[in-house]
């Protein structure tokens, strides 16, 4: 039997003399976090001595893990992050044989190896000699699915897989692949786990639908594991979705009407109608004859398909933006959505490939809102990074990390939904799927091992319920928390914030989680990316420690299992810009804080970053905005919640406002007021292209920046709520050669037929041009007298350069 690696072409990490592992050597060892069987999860190394280089990771990996001269990795892939890590991650394999979930990354940051981390497995004395063929086995597998159909069974299936992947031989019949893998028939996985020698099987049905990697002992026949690749959640047209309103969204013109297509994004976000049917290969387009999707509100729920294809590209964006990951595999990959499958299918699913959406039935309505979106392709991000196996403890936390992404996209994209409800706008029955916050009001657990821990091996070990420890930490983890948990343990945790905690829980997947961690390698790996990116002993650090110990996994860091709740923080409002693609805040400075950046998604939580201010003290404050090409004119305004109350509303809290259409450092000075209550309190920077935004809620172009400002000398009493005395005007900007206030104000904004334009100089515009977002210039728009015609424009964004024959302008206007 030829294997797919001979081992002549991999790594050998091991030696070939002997089959003795090498000694473990700890004399480079700063500290040590041991897996359940004794093997090395993180290994974090001193940084003075004799430091392992990352040219000698191999040295590395044999040295800390034991390796013998069976043993070898395969290096997968390296890849470097924005704090400035470089991570190795290599396969392991045995006398050449795939070792399934065994993956082991190095760690390394100018040129020195800081840690290793990861999953090995120990292999001795394996028979790897099959005793049964590829075709003996397929025959166990398919015996143990016991589907009606297959895939490979449809012809019209296998000849459009073919043309979907350009491939002539690409087909969905099962080959062979012979791996080791655990056998996990045990009920508790973490107490089986003999590697066994095994036939791999993707096993695709279709009726009754499932797919899943099934794993065949080569010796018994048996089949030892399943592995589910369809992860069930347990249960530019104008849109007028069905559940996220009106929403703009890209299409394509295509044969004289338009279609949910979009090729702006990655190889494409694209949308298809299975006619209540169940193959995808006569699907088809959904179409519209002028590009205003708004008559699709009908018995036949096509209105779902918006909400799919605005969601799809929704999470695009969120990843792009805010991850700095291209689609879900990183790499572009086409998002394609499958909408009304089957008749009253009362699910929808990720099946590795693609995207399929039910109609539902009695519990749900079509199963196509934003969240259930981006929970189902976070399933695909999983598969393209840490790859957690589909069944208990690791089942748990891919269906947890689902649920994240969900509440993350959201927020970033509907920030006035309910973030921690899953599922809330398709559930009929209940209010929602799963709740995060409270875990406990939809039957999942909010502590670990706690109530409603499930136990058994229903529902691949119980992983729609148990995802709700990983859920409750995410949400305490963000908006912070005090209580007692189900173990009696008293706790309090500070809020870091939704964006925050979302790159630590990214980090957790993408770097250091393997295919079969558990909860207490999610805290350990955590732990780890918190320091990553925010530094050791860092507010970041700590949170995420103690909201582990709020679900009841690991030790509180120092203060946070111990010190009486403090004072409920205030709450504030959300702030945030739906798109950064044209401008962004470069620049906040006051005091120590002092951040430079580019986009942040439309919105930033610095509030870990602080500085102190005196009351009555002058203060000068600089601010900036980056451009991708154009400058427009932006609006700043800048707040401090000087009575912290919780809000922003009070007199002489805007402390700074103006605008400007330069992209030079801007600056205004302000007096902190006496009457300021001492202690720590809200900076809000925000920045929009739109003079009526306030301080709280969504709007169109700009950017939110919250910060940390701590008061030293105020006078305001520190109990009670009460407006602080001053009433000043805010300061206004510094530093730009434009009239403070709006440069150019165009009414009505969004047109119809006529744009006004107004100049804040008074002066006459005397020429005006028109261009799409694409950069084209517009020709069917006439202007003169101040007044441009817009009744011939597509419905749309466009960009409006206008001059009073001195100075240029920039300004959006939208034709609706």
């Amino acid at each position: 039997m030829k294997n797919k690696y001979s081992v002549a072409t991999l790594l050998l990490l091991g030696g070939l003399a002997s089959t003795t592992a090498y000694a473990q050597d700890y004399s480079r060892v700063k500290s040590q976090e041991l897996r359940e069987d004794g093997t090395p999860a993180l290994v974090q190394f001193k940084a003075e001595g004799n430091a392992y280089q990352l040219s000698n990771a191999r040295t590395a990996l044999r040295e800390q893990l034991g390796l013998g001269s069976d043993d070898q990795l395969l290096q997968l892939k390296t890849q470097a992050d924005d704090a400035g890590f470089v991570h190795e991650k290599y396969q392991q394999y045995y006398k050449g044989i795939k070792v399934e979930h065994a993956t082991y990354s190095v760690h390394a940051r100018q040129g020195r190896v800081e840690s290793i981390s990861g999953q090995f497995e120990k292999v001795r004395s394996l028979n790897t000699t099959p005793s049964i063929d590829a075709s003996a086995a397929l025959t166990r597998a398919l015996s143990f699915v016991g589907a009606k159909t297959y895939m490979w069974q449809d012809a019209a299936e296998e000849v459009y897989l073919k043309a979907q992947e350009n491939d002539p031989s690409a087909t969905y019949a099962p080959k062979g692949e012979l791996v080791v893998v655990r056998d996990m028939r045990s009920a508790n996985p973490l107490k089986a786990g003999k590697p066994t020698l095994a036939w791999k099987f993707n096993v695709y049905a279709q009726s009754p639908v499932s797919r899943a990697f099934i794993y065949v002992d080569a010796h018994s026949g048996d089949v030892v594991f399943q592995d589910a690749i369809i992860k069930h959640a347990a249960a530019t047209g104008s849109f007028a979705t069905r559940y996220s309103g009106t929403q703009s969204s890209t299409t394509d013109s295509y044969n004289g009407s338009y279609r949910l297509r979009d090729v702006t994004r990655g190889s494409g976000v694209q949308t298809f109608d299975m006619n209540q049917g169940t193959n995808y290969s006569a699907a088809v387009d959904f179409t519209d004859a002028n590009n205003s999707w708004t008559e699709l509100n009908n018995t036949a729920f096509d209105n779902a398909a918006l909400d799919a294809h605005w969601g799809a590209q929704a999470v695009y964006d969120y990843w792009k933006n805010v991850h700095g990951r291209n689609s879900y595999n990183g790499n572009g990959a086409a998002i394609k959505s499958y909408v009304h499958y089957d008749r009253s299918y009362e699910n929808a699913y990720w099946d590795g490939t693609r995207m399929t959406y039910g109609d539902g039935a009695t519990r749900f309505s079509p199963l196509t809102s934003l969240d259930v979106c981006a929970h189902e392709i976070g399933h695909a991000v999983c598969s393209s990074t840490a790859n957690l196996t589909y069944s208990y403890e690791s089942g748990a936390l891919n269906e947890g990390f689902s649920d994240i992404w969900g509440a993350a996209v959201e927020y970033y994209k509907a920030p006035s939904k309910q973030t921690w409800l899953i599922g809330e706008d398709i559930d009929k029955q209940r209010p929602s799927l799963r709740s995060m916050s409270n875990p406990n009001a939809e039957g999942q657990p909010d502590t670990y091992q706690g109530t409603y821990w499930a136990t058994g091996s229903g529902d691949n070990g119980g992983v729609h319920t148990n995802s709700g420890v990983l859920n409750h930490w995410f949400y305490i983890l963000s908006v912070g928390k005090s209580g007692t948990n189900d173990k009696g343990n008293a706790y309090s945790v500070a809020a870091i914030g939704i964006d925050a905690a979302a790159k630590i829980a990214y980090r957790t997947e993408n770097v250091y989680l393997t295919a079969s961690s558990n909860y207490a390698a999610a805290r350990t790996y955590s732990i780890q990316s918190a320091k990553d990116l925010y530094g050791a002993g860092s507010a970041q650090e700590i949170a995420v420690t103690n909201a582990w110990y709020a679900v009841g996994v690991g030790a509180a860091a120092s203060g946070g299992g111990t010190t009486p709740p403090p004072p409920a923080p205030a709450t504030y409002c959300t702030s945030k810009g739906s798109n950064v693609s044209y401008e962004w805040l470069d620049l906040v400075q006051l005091g120590s804080i002092n951040r430079t950046s580019g986009k942040d998604g439309g919105y930033y939580n610095g509030t870990a970053t602080s500085t102190n201010l005196a009351a009555g003290s002058a203060q000068t404050m600089y601010l900036s905005a980056g451009f991708a090409s154009t400058a427009y004119s932006e609006t700043y305004d800048v707040y401090i919640d000087y009575n912290q109350d919780g809000d922003f509303d009070d007199a002489g809290e805007r402390i700074i406002s103006g605008s400007s259409s330069s992209s030079a450092t801007l600056s205004a000075s302000f007096t902190v007021p006496t009457s300021a209550r001492s202690g720590s309190t809200r900076l809000r920077v925000v920045m929009s292209d739109n003079a009526a935004t306030t301080s709280c809620g969504s709007y169109s172009y700009g950017e939110t920046e919250d910060y940390t400002v701590n008061i030293t000398g105020g006078t305001l009493a520190n109990q009670g709520v009460a407006a602080t005395s001053t009433g000043a005007a805010p300061a206004a900007l510094n530093g730009d050669n434009s009239a403070f206030g709006q440069a150019v104000t165009l009414y009505p904004n969004p047109a119809s037929d006529v744009l006004n334009i107004a100049l804040a100089s008074k002066a006459p515009a005397v020429s005006a041009t028109v261009t799409d977002l694409r950069g084209a210039r517009v020709a069917n728009v006439r202007f003169e007298n101040g007044q441009l015609n817009v009744a011939g424009l597509a419905n749309g964004v466009y960009l409006l350069t206008v001059s009073d024959g001195q100075k240029t302008f920039h300004e959006r206007f939208v034709k609706q």
